[in-house]
């Protein structure tokens, strides 16, 4: 399989590279993000890595489509976080989350993947589909857009029927494994605010989904973390 990883820099994306690169599955990555891709180890190497910088990702020259070609998934995790988002105005934060993520689909499928091409989209687990549903105290208008998101991909792959298969995975905080991650992650579960998942386990299981077929969707935390173990 040939897969697209679409934010490969990032603290999820450089984990789903780095074991992506050691899947006998996958036979060629395609490393998409705005600066080069930094490896170390028999990884930075390997024959079956291509690091393709773009400008932005709503921008894809056909230089670019043309490593899209013959693709057999996506994985893609471009997006504001939610800290990162009270420090930036929301059109752009939305921007992002959004709008750059479907002309990412798009230049996709316009390149010509394999069909059925599976698309992973990573969002959060607070995230509602439906624009009635009211959102939980903590910041509504955020996870309505990202709920918003969810939204427009699946559309975009029911539009395209037996082309383009689309999943969600919602996962939780996501952490590092580090004692501050952990202290939190204890805390929101005792409150039971929000579950959490390890940065390698929610690597794992998208990778699992995205070669052996979608189990259901969305993919919530719990259902990461059993997958991603």
């Amino acid at each position: 399989m040939r897969l697209i990883i679409a934010g490969a820099t990032g603290f999820v994306g450089s984990e789903v590279l780095r074991q992506a690169l050691k899947m006998p599955e996958i036979t060629s990555i395609v490393a998409v993000a705005r600066k080069p891709v930094q490896l170390e180890g028999p990884e930075a190497t390997s024959s079956k890595l291509k690091s393709v910088i773009v400008q932005d990702y709503d921008q894809y020259p056909d230089d670019v489509k043309k490593e899209f070609a013959g693709a057999g998934a996506c994985i893609w995790t471009v997006a504001i976080t939610p800290s990162k988002s009270k420090s930036m105005e929301f059109a752009e934060v939305k921007r992002i989350c959004q709008d750059f993520t479907m002309a990412g689909m798009q230049a996709i499928h316009e390149a010509g993947p394999t069909k059925p091409f599976r698309f992973m989209y990573m969002s959060g687990t607070a995230a509602p589909r439906d624009p009635n549903q009211k959102p939980g105290w903590f910041m509504p208008e955020y996870t309505q857009m990202r709920g918003q998101g969810e939204v427009k991909v699946l559309d975009f792959a029911k539009a395209h029927p037996g082309e383009i298969e689309a999943c969600v995975a919602k996962p939780g905080l996501i952490t590092s494994g580090s004692w501050k991650d952990t202290l939190l992650a204890t805390g929101l579960k005792v409150t039971g605010l929000a579950g959490s998942i390890k940065n390698s386990q929610v690597a794992a299981a998208m990778l699992r989904q995205v070669v052996h077929g979608f189990e259901k969707e969305p993919l919530q935390n719990d259902d990461l973390v059993r997958l991603g173990s």
